[in-house]
């Protein structure tokens, strides 16, 4: 080998001996880094090897320690951080540039860039770890805060677009403990203000509370008033020794009343909706606890605007951005007007409308005094003689009974040892049109008459007027289960709205609509969002089943159990009334029932243990259809 030659390859190898050398070390700094970054967004610096800000060891618990300091606030929403490029090293030291992006909300993310060091001790790499690593020219001792700005709740409207619910003043009514000085008297007297305006309210742990309080100076809240319903006792309230006020603004209904149950509250979250909603929420937000506030909380709730900050220093902002409004289908007038009906109601009862031309829900009523409890959509109830208008429907349909088949109204009849008889003093019409039978409401006649549905008539009747099709409205809803099969007696039963089948108020003002407007709809509530799963129109009825039905329901009004309401002007009324029994020991009890449609407006009213149809549900109709006007 010519000593040209070997120069050449001494030189080579020197170069390939730098280069592994220099590939080394960028390989030692880079597994450092990302091993470092790795851990800071786990948020676990723990047992590494690090160095501080003057390149002297540092432990990892004690930089776990300072990195849990520093985050602060925004320890708990980890960061995501992303390398840009390689190390660039000098020597004994490096340094990398890194993007920080910290989701400090579910909508807001922070974004900033900021260095890290490493420094060579021996054959290994350390991260050099400070709070300016986590945030650049972050003051020293300084701890991360978030500042949120409550968004505004997004709005639910009417059908007209209008907010149903809006933000009103409200006046907190609390106690102070300093300022008591007869804790027996207070609840006494705030017992007795409340009783005044009908707002129920549970004192019952309130001396815990006051005991228990975190300073003489605390604010215990006792009840949230409307600023209207606060003023009519207002002189009352601030005589009481002890009692102190807030005003604040809360999304609320134009009544208290108003759609209550379906629309919903809101109120400070619970421990309840904590645990089921693990990070979501935090102590003292205010959520919807009912009805479509608590279904479509995450929508309405929008998004906080954030700030991000160090002492006085604000590091990060980002805007809150209201909710969405939730859109439906009520109607004011319509609402408004059934609330007034069961205003006067002490017994749990509901009614409900449905504009029979599209299937709108125009009004969800529920008593008294606008329950929380929305029977109008979830009731799982007996029928009673409303469902006469569905076996009438398969009876027609079948072949089995025309307007004027002759049928056998006697006072009682039996099948299988079972003793049937007419509801609310109905005695022996004789044999009488299957017209006047359904009019009168004549139990045992369509007990003749079950053998002619089959053992599934009804069910086929109930799914042709959308009794137990699966529905969505947007909210929960119990669409009906009609009774099949079993024995003799208990097809004869269920032809007059007994025996195992149960419905909702909206489902018997769904089938009243279908007769009708001579299809099947289901009814709609939400508009938007729009449920995603609205079941199928229907398929058209025929007219030849539908025109005597409806005749016979308009003969209920003119000469039947309904006939109270007659006289009502505006367009024809078409009904039919219920009486259900539900407690097999006690026929006694029963449910009051009465469902139909006036011009463009279908209805179901219900009222729990109400008796007779005629004589309890058949006037709040009247009063609703009086107010409403059609």
């Amino acid at each position: 080998m010519t000593f040209k030659r070997l120069i050449g390859t001494l030189a080579m190898v020197v170069l390939v001996g730098g280069t592994l050398t220099a590939c080394g070390e960028d390989d030692g700094a880079e597994k450092a880094l990302r091993g470092f970054v790795s851990a800071w967004e786990s948020g676990k610096l723990a047992g590494r090897k690090l160095a501080d800000s003057n390149g002297v060891a540092l432990s990892g618990d004690t930089a776990q320690a300072e990195l849990t300091k520093t985050e602060g606030e925004l320890a708990s929403r980890r960061p995501k951080v992303s390398i840009k490029g390689k190390p660039d090293i000098r020597d004994t030291s490096a340094t990398a540039t890194v993007t920080v992006a910290w989701p400090v909300t579910d909508a807001a993310t922070w974004t900033y860039d900021s260095t890290i060091r490493l420094v060579k001790r021996k054959d290994d790499w350390l991260p050099v770890f400070a709070p300016q690593t986590i945030v650049p020219n972050l003051p020293t001792g300084a701890t991360l805060k978030r500042v949120e700005q409550a968004p505004d709740r997004g709005a639910v409207l009417d059908g007209a677009g209008q907010p149903l619910v809006s933000n009103r003043t409200v006046v907190i009514v609390g106690v102070e403990p300093q300022r008591i000085t007869n804790q027996d008297v207070l609840i006494g007297v705030l017992t007795s203000i409340f009783q005044q305006i009908n707002v129920s309210v549970d004192l019952t742990s309130l001396p815990e509370r006051i005991r228990t309080a975190a300073s003489p100076a605390a604010f215990i809240e006792v009840v949230t008033l409307r600023k209207e319903v606060y003023d009519r006792v207002r002189t009352d309230l601030r005589e009481v020794q002890g009692t102190v006020f807030r005003e604040a603004t809360q999304p609320l209904a134009p009544t208290a009343q108003f759609a209550r149950a379906l629309l919903g509250q809101t109120g400070e979250v619970t421990k309840e909706i904590l645990d089921k909603n693990p990070g979501r929420y935090r102590t003292g937000d205010r959520v919807g606890l009912n009805g479509l506030q608590q279904k479509y909380d995450q929508r309405l709730r929008g998004s906080p605007g954030i700030a991000v900050k160090a002492g006085n220093e604000t590091l990060f902002t980002a805007p809150q951005s209201p909710g969405p409004p939730v859109k439906t289908t009520l109607d004011v007038k319509t609402q408004n007007a059934a609330d007034a009906a069961l205003a006067g109601e002490t017994r749990r009862s509901a009614l409900v409308a449905v504009r029979v031309s599209d299937g709108a829900v125009l009004a969800v009523a529920n008593g008294p005094t606008g329950s929380n409890l929305n029977l109008a959509f979830t009731a799982q109830v007996p029928p009673g003689s409303t469902f006469k208008m569905v076996s009438t429907y398969g009876l027609l349909d079948n072949g089995s009974v025309t307007l004027d088949t002759p049928v056998g109204c006697p006072a009682t009849t039996a099948v299988e040892g079972r003793t049937f008889k007419n509801s609310d003093g109905l005695g022996d019409l004789g044999t009488v049109p299957m017209r006047t039978a359904f009019a009168k409401s004549c139990n045992t006649a369509f007990v003749t008459f079950a053998p002619k549905l089959g053992t599934d008539g009804l069910a086929k009747a109930g799914t042709a007027l959308g009794l137990g099709v699966p529905w969505d409205l947007g909210i929960d809803v119990f669409s009906g289960k009609v009774s099949t099969g079993g024995s003799a007696a208990e097809q004869a039963a269920a032809a007059f709205g007994q025996g195992t089948t149960l419905v909702s108020p909206i489902a018997m003002a769904g089938a009243a609509a279908a007769v009708a407007r001579g299809r099947w709809k289901q009814p709609v509530l939400v508009t938007d969002p729009a449920p995603a799963n609205p079941a199928p129109d229907g398929p058209e009825l025929k007219a030849g089943t539908l025109e005597p039905l409806r005749t016979m329901m308009r003969e209920v009004v003119t000469s039947g159990s309904a006939v109270a309401l007659k006289g009502l002007g505006g367009a024809p009324l078409h009904g039919k009334t219920g009486t259900a029994e539900f407690d097999s020991a006690d026929p006694t009890k029963t449910h009051a029932w009465f469902i139909g449609w006036k011009g463009d407006v279908a209805f179901a009213v219900f009222v729990e243990n109400g008796g007779g149809g005629a004589a309890t549900a058949v006037p709040l109709a009247g009063k609703f259809l009086q107010t409403l006007g059609v």
